[in-house]
């Protein structure tokens, strides 16, 4: 017997609340769509420019961003206060543009003042130099949130792509602590496993993953999480940024991976996790990839630089998360699936600003 109208209603409306969303029963207008995003809280949990020139503020004004995390060069200490120090003179030189994102607050003071918050972030902690005073010096500078390993193995633990699977050292517990004293946000995207888990055990505040994705729709990839780690991170009030880079999500990105995809990343997520706990994130600059990227200067050396379970593809951005209107694209899809407005204010921003009022102040 065909389903009535009231029973697709009924059972389209469970099947969202087991998810963790408010069910809704009538897709807004793109103009609602559009005046929800204009004053939401939009952030980009990893995202930065191949360079801050005019066609990337160009970019940053279309994307509508009320901050991002961004990422620095850590080869060393030198070097990591060099490139915090670039970031001053940035914002010193580019007023009416950035903001520097010290506490939560300057999140909603950029939003007020049409810039951009910009949170200073190392994505290892190979900069610290084994010294777990360095962390001091760093914040000093303006440092908000580091990653505790990249892909392989530093002092702190094991990468996501690292043979061994040990978990924090000493020394990276000591790191954590250190972290949760002054106010910087334990990110471990990169990690692998049991450091992930020995992250968010140890630490006496939420940490993130800022740019990952589901283990269970991506199986086998290093960067992605399992549902496990998910529904920790949750647990102690983490949140977790899906990552819009196409082959992190699938295979032949643009083809069988397409926006629906990273739709189907974050539903997957707020299955586990909850509403509260999961954000957005991109994974290269804001202004996208397909416009500068070629083979030999993007694909190539990432053959090189990464180990073959990376499954590193060509081309490999989604077209409509390449552009800076991304998460404005990617409205129309959570609103077909069901997310309320307040949902999609959640997923767009404001999940990550209260993680930021609980760990950096």
């Amino acid at each position: 017997m065909k389903p009535s109208r009231r029973d697709f209603i009924t059972t389209t409306a469970a099947a969202v609340a087991a998810m963790g969303i408010s069910p809704k029963l009538f897709a807004a207008s793109k103009e609602e769509l559009a005046a929800l995003y204009d004053r939401a809280l939009v952030i980009d949990t990893l995202a930065f420019a191949r360079k801050w020139d005019e066609e990337e503020y160009k970019a940053v004004e279309q994307s509508g961003y009320t901050g991002i995390i961004t990422s620095l060069n850590r080869s060393s200490l030198k070097v990591a206060l060099d490139e915090l120090l670039e970031w001053h003179r940035r914002v010193d030189e580019e007023p009416e543009r950035f903001l520097l994102a010290l506490t939560a607050d300057d999140f909603l003071a950029a939003k007020q003042s049409g810039r951009m918050a910009v949170m200073l972030n190392f994505q290892n902690s190979s900069m610290l130099e084994g010294d777990v005073d360095n962390i001091d010096v760093l914040y000093e500078m303006g440092m908000r949130c580091f990653q505790l390993t990249y892909n392989s193995r530093n002092l702190v633990g094991d990468g996501s792509t690292e043979r061994t699977n040990a978990g924090l050292s000493d020394f990276g517990l000591a790191v954590v602590e250190r972290m949760n004293g002054l106010g910087i946000i334990v990110d471990v995207s990169h990690s692998g496993k049991q450091t992930t888990l020995d992250a968010i055990h140890f630490s006496r505040k939420p940490i993130a993953f800022t740019h990952t994705m589901c283990e269970s729709l991506r199986p086998g990839h290093p960067r992605a999480k399992e549902d496990a780690a998910l529904k920790a991170l949750a647990d102690k009030g983490g949140v977790a940024g899906i990552a819009a880079l196409g082959y992190f999500l699938g295979k032949k990105p643009g083809v069988e991976t397409t926006i629906e995809t990273y739709a189907d990343h974050i539903d997957h997520a707020v299955k586990v996790m909850g509403i509260d706990h999961v954000g957005l994130a991109t994974d290269f600059p804001v202004r996208g990839i397909a416009s500068w990227a070629t083979r030999e200067n993007w694909y190539e050396p990432r053959l090189k630089s990464f180990k073959p379970v990376y499954d590193v593809q060509w081309p490999s951005w989604i077209p409509e998360l390449d552009s800076p209107d991304r998460f404005r694209n990617l409205l129309p899809i959570l609103d077909q699936r069901g997310y309320s407005t307040g949902d999609m204010e959640k997923l767009l921003g404001q999940n990550w600003f209260r993680l930021f009022q609980e760990t950096i102040g």
